[in-house]
C-alpha cells in the first residue's frame, strides 16, 4: 500500500498536478450540473452539501489531463493472461467459501432462483468476484469519483449521467458514507453503478428498501434481476468446456458465428471429461471461444455466456464467474490447463490492432485488449501470411507486421 501511495505521489509531482488542487473549472462543471440534478428531484440543499468543498481526484485512472498520459486502469481482466487470472488455488479457496454461503443462504437463493431464474451458484460467484463475498471494502467516495470521471475522464458523458444519478441516491436517503465505490463508481456488494441501482436494485428481504450494501439478500437478488432483465435463460448452462481438434480454426471464434452444439461436436470438438449432453443441450446455438487462441481450454458459449458478459465485458471475468459457479456446485476444475503464454503490453496490442484494421481485418475499437475479435482478426492475418495460425498475439507476430 505504501509503495502504491508513493508511486502516485511521484507521478503527480512529475506533472506538477497536486492531488486535490483548487480547480475553478471543476467548480463551474459542478454548478452546471445543478439544473439536471434539479430535474431529477434533487433539492438545492442536497446538491450544495454534496458538492461543497469537492475537488477532483486526479489519482484515478482513465483521466484525460493535458500534459499527462492517460493512465490505463490496468484491470486484471484485461492485462493478465488467462493462466494468471484463472488460478486454481483461487478457485479452491473461493469454492469452499461459496459452498458455505450456499448452505447459509439456501432458502434465500432458492427464492431468488424461483423469482428470477438465475441459479444461486452464479450469484455467489459474482459476489465473490466483485467484493470477495463482501469482504473487500471499496476505497473511494462515489460522488467524488463520478464527478471526477464526468469532468475529465475518457467517458465523460457516461459518468456525468452516473454522477447525477448518484446525487438522486443522496436525495432518496442513501447515506453518503455508505456510497463507497471502485475507481469507476460502482457500489455495493455486487458492484452497481447508480443507474444500475435504479434499474435493478431489489428489496428482497422485505424491510422496505433496496440495500445492495449491507443486505446479502438484496444484493444477490439485484444481481439476479439484472441478469434476468438482460436475457438470462433459466435451466441453461453458461458455457461448455470442450477439447478442440488439432485442425480447429481459431479465427472463427467470434459471437457472430453460431451453430448448434451438435454441429461443433460433429466438427471434432469433444465435451470435457466426456460429459454426456442432453438433446436440448445438443440443440443449443453456441459460438466458439478460445481465450488463449489454440492454446489452453476451449468453450462453446451460449446465450447465458453473453448475458454474463454484459455484467462485465471481459471474457476472463465471465470465465472466472462461470467456472467458480461450477466449482461451488461441485464440478471439476478445467480439464485442459492454461498455458504459460505471455501477454503483450497494451501499447503493443494497440499497434497490432491498428495494423489489422489497416489491412481490413479488424473493425472493432483500438483498445489494447486481446479480445475475441482481435484474436480472430489475428488468425486471419496469420492465415493470409502463411504463419502458424494460433490466434494469440505474440512479439513474433507483431515483428512480422512491422516488416
Amino acid at each position: 500500500m505504501l509503495r502504491r501511495m508513493a508511486a502516485v505521489v511521484f507521478l503527480l509531482a512529475q506533472f506538477s498536478i497536486p492531488a486535490s488542487a483548487a480547480d475553478p473549472a471543476f467548480d463551474r462543471w459542478l454548478q452546471a450540473a445543478w439544473p439536471e440534478a434539479q430535474a431529477l428531484g434533487v433539492s438545492r440543499g442536497v446538491f450544495d452539501t454534496a458538492v461543497a468543498g469537492l475537488e477532483p481526484d486526479l489519482t484515478l485512472p482513465d483521466l484525460v489531463i493535458p500534459g499527462r498520459v492517460v493512465r490505463d486502469p490496468g484491470q486484471p481482466e484485461f492485462v493478465q493472461t488467462p493462466g494468471e487470472y484463472l488460478k486454481e488455488t483461487t478457485f479452491d479457496r473461493l469454492a469452499v467459501q461459496g459452498q458455505k454461503f450456499a448452505n447459509d443462504y439456501r432458502d434465500t437463493l432458492s427464492r431468488i432462483e424461483r423469482q428470477f431464474g438465475v441459479p444461486g451458484n452464479i450469484l455467489l460467484a459474482i459476489w465473490a468476484r466483485e467484493t470477495a463475498y463482501g469482504g473487500y471494502k471499496l476505497p473511494h467516495d462515489a460522488i467524488r469519483v463520478l464527478a471526477t470521471q464526468g469532468y475529465t475522464g475518457r467517458r465523460k458523458d457516461l459518468f456525468r449521467k452516473e454522477f447525477l444519478a448518484a446525487l438522486k441516491m443522496l436525495q432518496d436517503g442513501i447515506p453518503r458514507e455508505r456510497m463507497r465505490s471502485s475507481w469507476g463508481g460502482a457500489m455495493g456488494q455486487t458492484q452497481f453503478l447508480p443507474s444500475e441501482f435504479y434499474k435493478y436494485a431489489v428489496d428482497f428481504d422485505g424491510d422496505g428498501r433496496a440495500d445492495i450494501w449491507t443486505s446479502v439478500a438484496d444484493a444477490l437478488a439485484s444481481a439476479a434481476k439484472q441478469l434476468a432483465d438482460k436475457g438470462w435463460q433459466p435451466g441453461a448452462r453458461w458455457a461448455y468446456e470442450v477439447r478442440a481438434p488439432s485442425n480447429a480454426d481459431c479465427s472463427v471464434g467470434v459471437p457472430e458465428i453460431v451453430m448448434p452444439v451438435s454441429e461443433w461436436l460433429r466438427r471434432g470438438f469433444v465435451p470435457a471429461y466426456g460429459r454426456n449432453l442432453s438433446a436440448a443441450e445438443l440443440a443449443e446455438p453456441v459460438s466458439l471461444l478460445q481465450p488463449e487462441g489454440s492454446y489452453g481450454p476451449a468453450f462453446l458459449t451460449p446465450k447465458n455466456y453473453y448475458v454474463l458478459k454484459e455484467y462485465n465485458f471481459s471474457d476472463l471475468y465471465v470465465l472466472f464467474v462461470g467456472h467458480l459457479s461450477d466449482r461451488i456446485a461441485g464440478v471439476q476444475k478445467f480439464e485442459t490447463p492454461w498455458s504459460k503464454a505471455e501477454q503483450l503490453r497494451t501499447a503493443q496490442v494497440e499497434q497490432m490492432q491498428r495494423t489489422l484494421a489497416a489491412r481490413g481485418l479488424y473493425t472493432d475499437k483500438v483498445d489494447g485488449k486481446a479480445g475475441m475479435k482481435t484474436r480472430a482478426a489475428l488468425g486471419a492475418y496469420q492465415k493470409a501470411n502463411g504463419l502458424k495460425v494460433d490466434c494469440w498475439p505474440t512479439a513474433e507476430v507483431l515483428q512480422h507486421m512491422s516488416r
